[in-house]
């Protein structure tokens, strides 16, 4: 007579179980949008009955939040990580353009546009749109600084001319979720604009 074992269960830690379902409502995210977190679905994902997600998730809409934040600051993280492989200012600021404006990022994209949306109805939603929002800022005016400390860049204001940068790049990305291209070559356009804005040639962004 064989004998038969079932393998025993291991028992995640609360640690390991949020990390768990965290993960679960980024991929779904950015697989289907911002708006395909619900509790059952981010169960389906994770494997788990939906009261798992209920007992680990304060409540939807602070899950919602969480999720946005992680998918765009880890996009933030890997794009300032991309910038400081070189030195000149104007090429970092050509690398940030060309990153954003590529056309390879359009789950994140439909994750923000999502949330500008959603977080009209969702409060923490929208108080975590603003924090991520900042940050990007935060991290644009401190390139354009850099730029404008070295001599690089025309001296102005930083701050204001990241948010120029932060509108263009945030309204040409929402755009082609659509299919709607009607700039020819949103790079060549935008790296134009930009370099009016830092007073250097389109040349050295790449335009």
């Amino acid at each position: 007579m064989s004998e038969t074992s079932t393998p025993r269960r291991v028992r995640k830690s609360p640690d390991e179980r949020r990390a768990e379902l965290a993960a679960a409502a980024r991929d779904l995210a950015l697989r289907e949008g911002l708006d395909a977190l619900t509790l059952r679905a981010v169960a389906a994902e994770a494997g788990v009955a939906p009261g798992l997600v209920a007992h680990y998730a304060p409540g939807m809409d602070e899950l919602v939040a969480a999720t946005f934040g992680d998918v765009v600051a880890g996009e933030l993280a890997e794009v300032v990580a991309l910038l400081q492989r070189v030195d000149p200012a104007a090429e970092r600021i050509g690398i940030l353009l060309s990153t954003m404006l590529d056309g390879s990022r359009a789950d994140v994209t439909l994750v923000w546009v999502q949330a500008w949306a959603i977080g009209t109805r969702n409060d923490a939603l929208a108080a975590r749109v603003r924090v991520e929002m900042d940050d990007w800022q935060a991290a644009i005016a401190a390139e354009v600084q850099r730029g404008m400390d070295a001599g690089a860049f025309a001296r102005g204001d930083a701050a204001a001319i990241a948010w120029h940068l932060v509108a263009m790049i945030d309204g040409l990305s929402a755009h082609t979720l659509v299919g709607w291209r009607g700039a020819p070559d949103l790079l060549s356009l935008t790296a134009r604009a930009v370099a009016g804005l830092l007073g250097v040639d389109a040349a050295a962004l790449g335009g």
